[in-house]
């Protein structure tokens, strides 16, 4: 039987306990579901850094960046982090540079756990990343990006819905108290998912800078199948259904 970690936060990570363990990167407001929609949209790759400079440096090199603080574009990237932005005539078959207040801090972390995956996991591929997480048969730490270091709900309730997924196929279990607040926040709030958001603290922050009109998407299930996977230091898109 796999194990089931949760982590609400990167203040709360500890690279020695989840050594091996594939390791799901949760931001769901909004850079992993706008991951998610790139590749759905053709995107080549996602190369994500963590600092402002690193992307900019990437932008006076000539390649395409998103990159975004506290909701706001840049005035360098060519992208926000609405999934809107990542439509089909922009990123298809195209490599983009991703750097986001919270979400891609989370890899360089991740990546000290020598881990046996990397993933992206959003609402928009839950299914397909259970399957695959499923079909590799390790121990898997849900990652949950957090706001600047502190805990938020909505990133805990995807991290919920995807353990109570695998604990009822059969192949996982947990001990873990985080993951089983998880799965009791999930259960609160997903009979009215989109009611429950309403609550949450980086709601309000995104409406106040009118940049909540992709809410209602990012809490869409299953609008694709790709699952990303970190490979050489970049996002590729994977089918978690093959």
């Amino acid at each position: 039987m796999k194990t089931i970690e949760t982590c609400f936060s990167p203040a709360l990570y500890e690279p020695e306990n989840n050594k091996g363990n594939i390791i799901v990167i949760i931001d769901i407001l909004r850079a992993t579901s706008s991951i998610c929609t790139a590749f759905t949209n053709g995107a080549e790759a996602i190369i994500p850094v963590a600092e402002v400079e690193e992307a900019k440096s990437y932008k006076d090199r000539g390649w395409l960046v998103a990159s975004e603080r506290d909701g706001i574009t840049l005035d360098f990237a060519d992208f926000g982090n609405s999934p809107f932005n990542f439509t089909r005539e922009r990123v298809e078959g195209k490599a983009i540079v991703y750097s986001t207040t919270n979400g891609t801090g989370l890899i360089n972390l991740a990546l000290l756990s020598e881990p046996s995956a990397i993933a992206i996991g959003s609402f928009l591929n839950i299914s397909a990343l259970v399957r695959w997480i499923e079909r590799h048969e390790q121990n898997v730490t849900l990652f949950c990006a957090g706001w600047k270091k502190r805990f938020n709900l909505e990133d805990a309730i995807f991290a919920g819905a995807v353990a109570e997924l695998l604990m009822q196929a059969g192949g996982y279990s947990t001990n873990c108290d985080s993951t089983l607040a998880a799965i009791d926040l999930w259960s609160i709030a997903k009979n009215d998912l989109k009611g429950y958001i309403e609550k949450v603290a980086h709601r309000s922050r995104l409406r106040e800078k009118k940049l909540d009109d992709c809410i209602d998407f990012c809490l869409q299930h299953d609008f694709t199948t790709f699952v990303p996977i970190l490979q050489n230091g970049r996002f590729i898109g994977s089918d978690g259904l093959k």
